[in-house]
């Protein structure tokens, strides 16, 4: 079976290395006929828009992914001549073919309803521009096969938000059309908690805070994200981080995610010039702090070596169970580069350095 994936060819947005997000995609938008007599909206729906059926439409309304004029409505509501729907989904519609592929998910938790992956570092997660196979959607396309998520022509993988290529942790991955759609307006309203741990260039002043920025791609390189701190450009984004220990020129800090945009710890830790260890795109990738020649810039370049790449974890995940309302918490140690290098620099503070 072969599934249907977003072309990047035709979005001028497009990046090749997956980052957080919890934006949602319009799918549909129907200008309803001046003509139209009034009708019920999963009724209308249903007549409209091939192969969904009148279960599929309900769930959507019901997770609020149907709007009216901006609206949320039921699924009883009558449309009337003008009226605007819009139809929204935690993914980009698609138009290439995805191939499954049978892969080694290191799979943490798994239901009926969604399961939780550890995804390794250097694994994309969706298929892109020089990435189309052997990516992290291939092999769920695989291994969610035979279930409601993949079938006719269609593939549901299940993404309702994505980390780096590089940055390593967890993801949750909805098995069921309510389970994704239920899932991704959780993010969407910002109710999941989300924790990541990063180490940082150089120790911030405050032992806690919040940063606020608007992110957007940079005029300059479009590859990568930037602060507008006016707001004038990009989209809304809130960061909370927390220093949980130092190691004279780099900190280990805890981040929390409030909104989920593209590299966002990555771009507001630069931000208030800490940027990300061993992170290539935004400059943390050679000596920011301390000298930079002799014995120390050459423990740096070892440590890179031990780490190649961010020094960022997705550690855990919380949110509400789709189906039984329960909330649910889950965690992932960091993997064994990660705790090579934070053992490096610990052994790097205890001695007696100038």
């Amino acid at each position: 079976m072969t599934y249907l994936s977003k072309s990047p060819s035709s979005d001028p947005d497009f990046d090749e290395e997956n980052g957080e997000g919890d934006e949602l995609f319009e799918h549909h938008r129907i200008v309803v006929d001046k003509g139209q007599v009034m009708t019920r909206l999963d009724k209308f729906l249903m007549n409209r828009l091939s192969n969904a059926s009148r279960t599929k439409i309900q769930n959507a309304i019901k997770a609020e992914a149907v709007q009216v004029n901006e609206k949320v409505v039921k699924s009883n509501y009558r449309i009337k001549p003008l009226d605007i729907i819009t139809i929204t989904l935690p993914e980009p519609p698609r138009d290439v073919t995805v191939m499954p592929e049978p892969m080694d998910l290191d799979i943490r938790y798994e239901d009926e309803s969604f399961l939780i992956v550890n995804k390794p570092a250097g694994l994309v997660v969706h298929p892109a521009f020089g990435h189309w196979q052997g990516t992290l959607v291939n092999g769920l396309a695989y291994h969610l096969n035979n279930l409601p998520t993949g079938r006719n022509g269609e593939i549901r993988p299940g993404l309702v938000h994505r980390i780096d290529k590089d940055t390593s942790g967890l993801l949750v991955i909805g098995k069921t059309e309510w389970a994704m759609t239920h899932l991704s307006q959780q993010f969407f309203h910002h109710t999941i908690e989300r924790t990541y741990l990063a180490l940082v260039w150089g120790i911030p002043k405050e032992s806690e805070g919040t940063v606020s920025g608007h992110i957007g791609r940079s005029v300059k390189d479009r590859k990568v994200q930037t602060v507008y701190p006016e707001g004038d450009q990009g989209k809304h984004a809130v960061t909370h981080y927390k220093v949980l220990k130092t190691f004279r020129h780099v900190a280990l800090v805890q981040c929390n995610l409030e909104t989920g945009r593209t590299h966002q710890i990555r771009v507001h830790m630069k931000h208030i010039g800490h940027p990300l260890f061993s992170d290539a795109t935004y400059g943390g990738d050679k000596v920011l702090y301390g000298q930079r020649t002799g014995a120390y810039k050459a423990f740096v370049e070892a440590t890179f070596a031990v780490m190649p790449r961010q020094a960022l974890h997705a550690k855990s995940l919380g949110f509400v169970h789709p189906v039984t309302g329960d909330t649910t918490h889950f965690e992932a140690e960091l993997p064994a580069d990660f705790t090579a290098a934070l053992e490096k620099w610990e052994q790097y503070a205890d001695q007696d350095h100038a």
